[in-house]
This record gives structure tokens, sequence and C-alpha cells, in this order.
């Protein structure tokens, strides 16, 4: 019979197809002249889901969706001595929880054994370029592209000249060459294979070519009386380049800024018992102050009480009053940049009573009230330890942007972020808002020159990170 030639089919197809010649013990070919064969004889079409047909509970590897999220390598282990090391390699790997799939040349097999590979990757191993369990769809082709980053460890002289003169007669160098991923090449030879004229020139090519590289490092040699450089890179460091590949460190445009923050409501005692607050949750505060932590700013927060993890690595104070509040305020002083997210109570009881208020026949007790120290315009307005850049939050419920203008005017700050907390917006206590950014460019223009900006409803984690991008600007500008 002639053979197949099977073009033009979906996904679903695609995958029953596979689950069934898996389960079957068949290629995916000789399951389809299966199919058409038991059609023709009278038997019924196959009707079961096209993505279940009672196959393994588990798809080739080379198929497998990364459901976890986690990061993903295809490592090609390459046929030298040093190929023992990538056993050692598998397991770093997957220590910094990224997925490995093997692939191991003609020549790597003479060092380990894909068994070995396949127990501790805990993945199918591939090795051969024509193997119909995987390639009747281009298999090498998913193995370049369903990953993150491509390791070769050891890369020999042989597969670096393939790779630096595009060849692809095997599983590994089809894939290096079909590859769209970053490749991260761990040499490992003999010194005079190393320092040989034809080599140097290979490297050369495949650094022009944006490959990345980690040794070789210098020392003894696999054989006797040898020694230079040549010798494959330690498991540890290659799984370290690799980590730096795949998650590069963010940027940190705050590093070296001190950044002061409040957050949440403050408690104003009526006495023991009774206190007047109001319905800041905290979320907006505690998220700028992580994200200015993640910017690379020494970032000290200063919270009423709220019922939220304290943010890593930043330094938080927690009070209860607006008095204890500005307190500690002043004390972090000097910052670079004050953010006073907090939600201050603007009375307090004038005489709070040192025992509990108990009702009487005359009615209720008299509250006198009388109003909290202003922390935002009293750190505004200070001559000595004044941060350069003091942004305020104005939370109105009526005449949103007229009040915000007319309170960056009133306090001396220069930026302030309004949003409307009416009780059917659900900013207090919720987890998204709706934000205006008011700008000023000096202490003295006036309130028609503030500039506006309007931001989409957002998680406050991500109005946060806005706001950290928009002030990492400025302080650049600025300096």
């Amino acid at each position: 019979m002639a053979s197949l030639t099977i073009r033009k089919l979906d996904d679903a197809i695609k995958s029953y197809l596979r689950l069934r010649s898996a389960k079957n013990g068949r290629s995916v070919e000789e399951e389809v002249r299966v199919i058409l064969r038991d059609y023709c004889e009278g038997s019924p079409a196959p009707t079961a889901s096209l993505t279940s047909p009672s196959a393994p509970t588990e798809r080739p590897a080379v198929e497998r969706a990364n459901t976890a999220g986690q990061a993903s390598v295809t490592l090609i282990i390459g046929g030298g001595i040093a190929a023992f090391k990538s056993m050692e390699l598998i397991r770093r790997l997957k220590e910094r929880h990224i997925d490995v799939r093997c692939v191991l040349t003609k020549a790597a097999q003479q060092f380990v054994t894909p068994l070995s590979a396949s127990a501790l990757s805990h993945e199918r191993v591939y090795t051969d370029l024509f193997d119909p369990g995987s390639e009747f769809d281009a298999g090498h082709i998913r193995l370049a592209r369903e990953c993150d980053l491509i390791v070769v460890a050891p890369a020999t002289a042989d597969l670096m000249a393939k790779m630096a003169q595009g060849h692809a007669d095997d599983l590994a160098s089809a894939i290096l060459l079909a590859a769209d991923r970053p490749i991260l090449l761990a040499p490992a030879m003999n010194p005079l294979m190393w320092n040989n004229a034809a080599t140097r020139r290979n490297v050369l090519q495949l650094r022009r070519d944006g490959i990345h590289m980690i040794g070789p490092s210098a020392g003894e040699m696999a054989e006797s009386n040898e020694a230079g450089i040549g010798r494959m890179s330690e498991a540890i460091e290659i799984a370290a380049a690799a980590v730096g590949i795949l998650r590069p460190p963010r940027p940190r445009p705050l590093a070296g800024k001190r950044v002061l923050i409040t957050a949440g409501p403050t408690h104003e005692a009526i006495d023991p018992v009774r206190y007047i607050a109001n319905r800041s949750s905290g979320k907006q505060g505690f998220a700028i102050a992580a994200a200015a932590q993640a910017a690379g700013a020494d970032v000290t927060l200063v919270s009423g009480p709220v019922e939220l993890r304290d943010p890593a690595g930043v330094n938080v104070i927690r009070v209860e009053s607006a008095r204890d509040m500005l307190h500690r305020v002043e004390a972090a002083l000097p910052a670079d940049i004050a953010i006073f997210a907090a939600a201050v109570a603007d009375w307090r009881v004038a005489n709070e009573g040192e025992q509990k208020l108990k009702k009487t026949a005359a009615g209720m007790p008299p509250l006198q009230l009388v109003e909290n120290p202003d922390i935002l315009a009293t750190i505004s307005k200070l001559k000595d330890k004044r941060p350069p850049l003091v942004i305020g939050f104005a939370a109105e419920t009526e005449n949103l942007i007229d009040n915000a203008k007319a309170k960056i005017a009133r306090k001396g700050c220069d930026w302030i972020v309004a949003n409307d907390v009416s009780p059917a917006t659900g900013v207090m206590g919720g987890d998204r808002n709706t934000v205006h950014l008011l700008t000023r460019d000096g202490k003295d223009i006036s309130v028609d020159d503030i500039k506006v900006d309007s931001w989409p409803v957002m998680t406050k984690e991500q109005v946060a990170t806005e706001l950290v991008a928009k002030i990492a600007k400025t302080v650049e500008k600025n300096s």
C-alpha cells in the first residue's frame, strides 16, 4: 500500500490520533490505516470524544501544554564525557521550578542513557529525527518552539560547527536551526579543539548570531595529562545562567531612593472601647509600597490599623491615631519621595474618656471634636527635610476633579491622586480603583494650569505599578 500523507488536520483530530495510536502502540500512520480499513469493512466510524479517546492519562511530553505556568527548557545533550554533568543540570533546573525536556544526540547515548534523563526529568526523551511517534507533524519544530529556552550541554565542537554552518542532519541540529527561542551553549571539549582556528571562527559566528554561552572553564581533562580551557561549566553555573535568561532581573529605577508611604485609616479614640474611623482598607497604599520596593526603593510604610500582611522587604510601622502617624512620618524623614495614601481622620474627640462612656437619663454625652493635624500639608510645607516629590490622595464623593485641584493648591503638594469613593464605586475596601492623577510643574501656578490624567479602571496593584513608573520617570528626568 502506498504511504499516507495527512495534511490540514485541526488540533483536536491531531490530538485524538496521537492519543489513540499511543494507546494501541502504533504509529499515527498505522493507526489511520486501521481506522480506514475498519471503516471500509463496515465498522462504524469512531465517535468518541476527539480529546479523550480513553487514552493514557498523560500525553507525550512534546505535545503537553505547560499548565503550571513554569518556564520550560529543551536540553540538548551532546556527545562528550561531560554529558554526565547534564544529569545534575536536569536536577538543578527542576530545583528552580523549570520544566526540562531532553534531546540526546547519537553520540550522547554512548555516555548517558535516555532512561536516566527521562527518570530525572520525568519526561519522555527524544533521540531520533525520524521518530514516527512525534515527527508525523514535525515534532522537532515543536521541540524548538514549545519551550522558553534551549540549553546545549555539553556543546561539542561538532554541534557548534553544525550550528555555525546551518546544518540540520539530526534531531539536535534540526531543533537548533528551527529555533526562535534563546539558546544557551555550555561548550566542552579538549583544549586543543577549543583553541583550533575553526572552532574559534565558529564561536565568533555564534556570538554574532546572538547565541548565549557559558564557559568553558580551565582545568584537568578526562584525557591523561591533559589540562587547559575546555571543561564544561558546573551544572549549578549553567542553571544560574539559564535562570538569568529566563527571568532577567527587573529594572530597579528607584534604586538608592528613600520612599515614605502612609496607608490605611486612623482610629481616633472616644473612650477605651469606641473610636472614630473610616472604611479605608489600606490596600492601595500597601500595593504602592510593594511596587516601590520592587522598583528598588528603600520603603518605609506607616500604616494605620489594617488587616493586611506586610509587603516583603518593606519597613512597616503600625500606628493608631493621626497624631501617631504624623510623629512617625516626621521621624522617618528625610525621604526622596513621600506618598500620603492614608485616609486620616479629620477630627478627634477633644477629651478622650478614661472609662467607657455610659448611657444616662440625660441622653448622649456631648462629644466635642477638634481638628487633627494635616499630615500632607505639614510635610508639603516644610522648610527643611521636605521630600522633593510629595504626593497626596484625594478621596471624594462629589465634584472630584474640582475638589482635587483645590486640595493640591491648598496643601502645597506636587501631585494628587484623586478617586471617587462613593459607596456605589466599591473603592473603599475593594480591589479595584479608578484614579485621576493631577500634577503641576511649579508651586505658584493657577488651578487652571494643573494637569489631569484620567486612568481607566484597574486593580489597585496596577494603579500602584503605573504610579511608581511615573514617579521613576519624573525622578530620572529631574536628576
